[in-house]
């Protein structure tokens, strides 16, 4: 059925774009050119990356690996620290992560501690069930609860870190940060501590998988883990990440314990020209990024070691799930792009400091295709949006098959959802840039964490606005003057 799906896309591919006239290149030749050398600037960066990612995986990574293991092999086993917070996630799936959680606990070769970080009884006892039954007759294992208030992620990671931190632990241990809905890989401890024993590296985080009912939503998670693998890959390279993945990533236990890391987590913030003092609500996974970027610490990946996360739609529909997780997402990340980009790209290294840039560039220029279209549409030719829907249905497809060597073969929906992320995410990406003070949990009711309201709420909202569409504006100029739509001499379709 899939061949057939393939084969169906490649024929109406190619049909659309033999029915193209030639008077529509013509015609559009100036939003053609445009595009053509934004084009070859977004694809040579995706090749750049896709290289970067393959020699990492079959050369760099095992490589590494090796070293590090053979470094490991003489010095004290780590005791592993788990750390997981769990908060509104069914019973079922809970027993399931820390079975996961005291399994992994139960081989870590020093010990472990497992810090539970939990708002409801019912938890508790469920993960002490969970405790009896899988730790029965071990004594390696200690097993911590935290019951706290059901104030937001950050406090229970920041209590539960200062648990951790009243033990003293060293740098030759590792203190694993773990989400209630994820189930983490029994020799996570094995695999990861190794890594840690030349003293350089502060953090790292693995691959991952997810597990989904829902067909389309499973297919673009899976998709966008792809892109992860292959990103991430490629940025290890220069043993940096741009993210350490609030599912489960595993820190230096010494750093992790240091009180104003740990702060860094509670109270972290930025002060905005235009939106005052933003606290952050979310994105406490990319506070602890930025914690060792900016002390100069290395950040690695581990692509053979994967958890598994359970996910479900946050909202009735695909569109809405999607658009709800991306405002999530690229507003934690938007939150700490600028002041990662005010760093020295002599510190963190000019490719981390340049991918950086580019998630901040990314948005304006894979919105400029569709603007240019839609005015060539409208202005010079129709024709040219035909012409628009074969170039992004071949180039699309033909991303996939490079994705398809990091994740094997793929359904037909990954062309269309791909170009969905690219479209869909880029634009809320402009939303959220001129909104940072607005963040939401998708379990918790908790918003826009210092958020005026009243007058002073509304004058704030309607700046955002007027910044938002001031900047699309602009877009929009540039443009109409960079593909000569206006100019000295009309462009007349023939």
């Amino acid at each position: 059925m899939q061949i057939l799906a393939h084969a169906l896309y490649i024929l109406v591919a190619a049909a659309i774009a033999a029915a193209v006239p030639s008077s529509a290149f013509s015609g559009g030749a100036g939003i053609f050119l445009t595009l053509g050398f934004i084009g070859l600037w977004r694809y040579s960066w995706a090749l750049i990356n896709f290289l970067r990612a393959h020699y990492y995986l079959r050369i760099a990574y095992p490589r590494r690996r090796a070293a590090a293991e053979a470094l490991y092999s003489g010095k004290r086993q780590a005791h592993a620290f788990f750390l997981a917070t769990s908060y509104k996630i069914d019973a079922e799936i809970t027993a399931r992560v820390y079975r996961s959680l005291f399994l992994a606990a139960r081989r870590s070769p020093g010990g472990a501690t497992v810090v539970a970080s939990v708002v409801d009884a019912s938890d508790e006892r469920l993960i002490r069930s969970v405790a009896t039954q899988v730790l029965a007759g071990i004594d390696t294992v200690e097993v911590v609860i935290d019951r706290i208030a059901g104030t937001g992620k950050r406090d229970a990671l920041a209590t539960s870190l200062r648990s951790i931190a009243r033990r003293c632990p060293s740098a030759d241990d590792v203190v694993l940060l773990v989400d209630g809905d994820t189930q983490i890989p029994v020799d996570i401890v094995e695999r990861a501590a190794p890594f840690f024993a030349s003293g350089k590296v502060g953090a790292l985080t693995t691959n991952e998988a997810a597990e989904i009912d829902q067909p389309l939503f499973r297919d673009w998670f899976k998709l966008r883990f792809t892109q992860r693998q292959m990103m991430m890959s490629a940025m290890a390279v220069s043993n940096r990440v741009l993210t350490l993945t609030g599912r489960m990533s595993v820190f230096r236990a010494d750093l992790a314990t240091r009180p104003d890391f740990i702060a860094s987590i509670e109270e972290d913030y930025i002060d905005h020209w235009r939106l005052g003092r933003v606290k952050f609500l979310t994105g406490d996974d990319k506070s602890t990024w930025f914690w060792l970027l900016k002390h100069g610490y290395q950040m690695t990946y581990l692509p053979d070691v994967a958890c598994v996360s359970m996910e479900t739609q946050p909202k009735p529909g695909f569109i809405e799930s999607a658009v709800t997780l991306m405002r999530r997402w690229f507003g934690n990340m938007l939150r700490t792009n600028g002041r990662a980009l005010a760093l020295s790209p002599t510190k963190i290294g000019f490719y981390t400091w340049w991918s950086i840039l580019d998630q901040r560039v990314s948005m304006w220029t894979t919105l400029t295709a569709p603007v240019g279209i839609i005015l060539f549409s409208l202005f010079v030719d129709p024709l040219v949006a035909l012409a628009y829907v074969a170039w992004v249905m071949a180039t699309r497809y033909i991303y996939c098959w490079l994705l398809a060597s990091f994740g094997g073969p793929f359904p037909i929906s990954y062309p269309f959802l791909l170009y969905f992320s690219q479209l869909f995410g880029a634009a809320i990406k402009t939303s959220v840039m001129f909104r940072l003070d607005r963040q939401r949990w998708t379990r918790q009711s908790t918003a826009g964490s210092g958020t005026p309201v009243g007058k002073a709420g509304q004058v704030r909202s309607l700046s955002s606005s007027y910044m938002h569409l001031l900047a699309l504006g602009l877009l929009v100029v540039g443009v109409v003057f960079a593909t000569g739509l206006l100019s000295p001499f009309p462009i007349q379709a023939n």
